[in-house]
């Protein structure tokens, strides 16, 4: 198969375009005054924990993209379920993407290959027709027949928007656009930098066929995803920081879980 290696030969992707531009519009009128309370801020940074901490970075990479640990099927499903909330798309096709990156890391058939620039790794891959979404379906055969897993993939905007509307319930607008359209944003950009920054920015500690590297300040944002280029040369280990000083929240979470008998058979590093 003919892969595409510019952008020009790429179609823009003209929902997600609209919809990024409008989460982006909508998290600026948090520097209205009436927008703004302690309380507001508050439930942005602790739905910033649920969703891009619990769902995608323990829930969505390290337990379903990579099996790097076992939990319950129920706690499973509740890990997927805050992944959802973090809105970053459907969970078989962000599962499969990562998966087809893992697979080409850097390389044309990469969908945000860093060698195509910060911008194009970061977010401007999302906005076109990348050729790699054809791979999802044969990627994620252990889960696009689960039900649960069809459900949030298919359903994730009316789960976000009603979301929204309990904010709304519980707080008005301020909580709408601090716990919606703010912490979106932020947990966005906290993960692409995990495709940009962290293919740019930092050391690397081992010999992996890419450009990954080891960036602390992205390892802070995302809870120990920063900690890239460890991740690339063990994939399937539950921990990414190795050294002592390479704190990673989401193992210190996986192995309390494994303390509570909630999580088991934990994959880690080789010696």
């Amino acid at each position: 198969m003919t892969v595409a290696t510019s952008t020009e030969k790429l179609g823009f992707q003209w929902p997600v375009i609209l919809f990024m531009a409008a989460i982006h519009v909508g998290a600026l009128f948090a520097l209205l005054p009436g927008n703004f309370s302690w309380a507001a801020v508050g439930l942005a940074v602790l739905f910033h924990w649920i969703t891009g901490g619990l769902g995608i970075t323990l829930g969505w990479h390290r337990l379903v993209t990579h099996r790097s640990f076992q939990t319950p099927k129920w706690l499973e499903y509740f890990f997927v379920f805050c992944g959802a909330l973090a809105c970053e798309g459907g969970v078989i096709e962000w599962v499969g993407l990562h998966r087809n990156h893992h697979l080409h890391s850097d390389k044309v058939q990469d969908q945000h290959n860093s060698h195509k620039g910060f911008w194009w790794s970061h977010m401007g891959w999302m906005l076109h027709q990348v050729p790699a979404k054809k791979d999802v379906e044969r990627l994620t055969r252990d889960i696009n027949q689960d039900p649960v897993y069809r459900f949030l993939d298919q359903y994730f905007l009316p789960i976000q928007i009603a979301l929204g509307v309990i904010f709304y319930l519980l707080g008005g607008w301020p909580f709408v656009v601090w716990g919606i359209f703010v912490r979106l944003v932020l947990v966005y950009h906290c993960t692409w930098f995990v495709n940009s920054a962290t293919h740019q920015f930092g050391y690397r500690t081992h010999d992996s066929d890419d450009a990954s590297t080891n960036c602390w300040w992205v390892a802070l944002l995302t809870y120990g995803e920063g900690w890239h280029n460890n991740h690339h040369a063990y994939p399937h280990s539950a921990r990414h920081g190795l050294q002592w000083w390479e704190f990673d929240l989401t193992w210190v979470t996986i192995w309390l879980l494994s303390k509570l008998g909630l999580a088991k058979r934990l994959r880690l590093a080789e010696a």
